[in-house]
């Protein structure tokens, strides 16, 4: 299936989309990699608000490059998802509904996305100026001295996506490769 989305994602919308699905995702959504992932769980272990609100957001792993002029955003790929674990299952407790990345999660992640109805997103490996052509207005929200891993906000316009790891735990990198050696064997 495919589905235009637009950011705020609610747990209704993010319940019904299964592994495989395609999303073209619109609205706002944050960049964020493992130096803003630590620092934004700094913030809840001192009892201090987050500086983005998680609650039915997005956060793509991303570390933009600088924009070239009259561009939003310079290229904007994808970084490895595996990264964030040791984070991701606090801001998906806190409300997070969709995480953007590429390659595996880990078991804990996969129980909190179960538990909290949230969905993995890959994004288009190595084709960060297709993401970057997508942005449509980029802002540093904080963390500026992390350079490119600084929390942006971002405005997209139908991101595609896949849904790799829906809120069922269903998980395209285990059934991906099943799926494609029984078709082989099939030939």
């Amino acid at each position: 299936m495919e589905y235009k989305l637009t950011t705020p994602l609610t747990e209704e919308v993010t319940r019904k989309l299964r592994a495989g699905d395609t999303v073209l995702l619109s609205g706002v959504i944050y960049t964020a990699r493992d130096a803003a992932h630590k620092r934004l769980c700094e913030c809840l272990d001192r009892g201090e608000e987050l500086p983005i609100d998680v609650k039915d957001a997005a956060i793509y792993y991303a570390g933009p490059t600088p924009a070239r002029p009259g561009q939003a955003i310079g290229a904007c790929g994808p970084t490895t998802s595996y990264r964030m674990d040791a984070y991701a299952p606090r801001l998906l407790h806190l409300g997070l509904k969709a995480m953007i990345g590429k390659g595996k999660r880990s078991d804990q992640v996969v129980d909190a996305m179960k538990e909290t109805g949230a969905v993995y997103l890959a994004a288009i490996g190595g084709a960060g100026a297709l993401m970057a052509s997508r942005v449509k207005i980029a802002q540093l929200v904080c963390y500026e001295d992390l350079g490119s891993e600084a929390i942006r906000r971002l405005e997209v316009e139908e991101m595609p996506l896949t849904v790799v790891i829906d809120s069922l735990g269903n998980n395209l990198y285990q059934t991906g490769p099943q799926e494609y050696r029984a078709a082989m064997e099939q030939r």
